[in-house]
């Protein structure tokens, strides 16, 4: 297949979940024989407008204007109207250049696929994106000859905003053989207290402020808990402003974007895993936790209900109280940890695996070329 993977943020340039999916799937299947191209969007003067790298193809077109964090390339139009491909895959309905290539469905016949990366945005108002799901989002989604969703939440969340395409519920998987729970832990995050780990963007959609305030709870109770985060966004300063505030600056570090390949380790080196979402699809960072055996908190969202309590703990979202009390239940029980940890592995090797994500994804890719 020659395929346009339509995608507004790579790896490794972007850090993100859905950056390095983009990325390890477009890989893969080159490596399976498929001609991949990655049509993205890029601001930083210093890359090259066209590279191979990693057995496929980039092509890289500026941004004119910027509206929400949302960058508009009029080139990638021009890519899709002017190259011929047997089949376009977009990521995500929340950025331009998906919208651009389910309008350019309308006018050409090579069929399209959209990735469902998470249905709300984690940077918007809530109010705003919801006006934009139930007009410019869905009739984006409607013109796709399939939809992939990670979970069937997904899929009823989806269908309840009027879209009608197909969808099909391909789960998000993770590299069981990268992660896993033998080897170093990254030192600097072994600290001599437990250390309650949190892995994403700094945004409002993630709640990170309600991690540190969880755990300024507990250094209030005399807990001796301490606070990593792994990752960058808008949200850092206010955050080291707020954990000043808490008097808690000894106990929360801040260690910015890490290199995939030092991710077994910084969770290896953690004892729970924290993540206070609003809004997610099936996060990245929860299966990295599970494949390395380390338990996870998450905030209780429909789509993570049947698997984070088999390997961890969920607390009502928006709870600061209940997500301190479910820290500090998981720290006090080092047997429990311990449980939880081998289920998470045993559930990331038998039922996400990144093999069988890549399979299941490029069949359905071949069946719509097929049938087109």
């Amino acid at each position: 297949m020659r395929i346009l993977r339509v995608a507004q943020q790579l790896y490794p340039e972007h850090t993100g979940g859905g950056a390095y999916h983009i990325h390890a799937l477009s890989r893969d299947q080159a490596a399976m024989g498929h001609d991949v191209t990655v049509l993205t969007v890029s601001d930083d003067g210093s890359l090259p407008a066209e590279e191979h790298r990693d057995g496929y193809r980039i092509r890289r077109e500026r941004p004119r204007v910027t509206v929400i964090g949302n960058q508009f390339a009029p080139g990638v139009w021009r890519e899709l109207r002017e190259r011929e491909y047997d089949v376009v895959h977009a990521h995500s309905h929340l950025y331009a250049s998906t919208n651009l290539a389910a309008i350019h469905r309308l006018v050409d016949g090579t069929p399209l696929a959209v990735t469902n990366h998470g249905l709300y945005s984690q940077s918007a108002p809530q109010w705003l994106f919801t006006l934009y799901l139930w007009t410019l989002g869905r009739l984006t989604f409607d013109r796709a000859d399939v939809v992939f969703c990670y979970t069937p939440t997904d899929e009823r969340r989806l269908r309840s905003t009027g879209v009608h395409a197909p969808i099909d519920v391909v789960s998000n998987g993770i590299d069981a053989d990268r992660f896993v729970p033998e080897g170093e832990s990254d030192e600097r995050v072994a600290v001599d207290a437990p250390v309650a780990l949190f892995v994403g963007r700094l945004v409002d959609g993630k709640n990170p402020g309600h991690a540190l305030d969880a755990v300024a709870r507990l250094r209030e109770r005399d807990v001796p808990v301490e606070l990593v985060f792994c990752g960058e966004g808008p949200l850092r300063d206010a955050l080291e402003t707020r954990a000043a505030h808490r008097d808690v600056t000894d106990g929360v570090h801040f260690l910015g974007d890490l290199p995939y390949d030092e991710m077994p380790g910084v969770y290896r080196a953690a004892d729970l895993v924290v993540l206070p979402s609003r809004a997610e699809g099936f996060p990245r960072s929860v299966l990295e936790a599970f494949a390395t055996g380390t338990p996870v908190v998450t905030s209780d969202l429909a789509q993570l209900r049947a698997v984070v309590p088999a390997a961890g703990e969920a607390a009502p979202l928006g709870d600061v109280p209940a997500l301190a009390d479910s820290i500090e239940r998981l720290l006090d029980d080092r047997e429990r940890r311990e449980r939880l940890g081998h289920r998470g592995r045993r559930l990331a090797v038998e039922r996400f695996s990144w093999s069988r994500t890549v399979a299941r994804t490029t069949a359905r890719l071949e069946r719509l070329c097929r049938e087109h």
